[in-house]
């Protein structure tokens, strides 16, 4: 470990973007489809959502599950490292609600 080693900038480089926690939040109930987790996630357009969804699997959060059927029908849900995020996840919900 460098001496410069700091665990929050790991978090943040994983989750810090103004759309993953949004995304990660709704997964916690379980499976979801695409259509409908990008409706949870107000005002995030396709290209970004596409980004997110596919940044959070390359880091091991999520996991997408394609199945081949016309239209195509892709559903995503946390793995357990995204599945540690809850209490987290929680607690800013909690947070934003005590401060709206």
């Amino acid at each position: 470990m460098t001496k410069n080693f700091c665990p929050l900038n790991v978090t943040m480089n994983l989750i810090g973007t103004k759309w993953k926690p949004l995304v990660l939040f709704h997964l916690l109930d379980g499976c979801v489809r695409s259509g409908i987790l990008k409706k949870k996630v107000p005002d995030i357009s396709n290209k970004m959502f596409t980004q997110t969804v596919r940044e959070l699997e390359r880091d091991g959060l999520i996991s997408r599950k394609v199945f081949p059927v016309v239209p195509p029908k892709v559903e995503y849900e946390l793995t357990e490292n995204g599945r540690s995020l809850e209490n987290i996840l929680r607690s800013l919900d909690a947070w934003g609600k005590e401060m709206s």
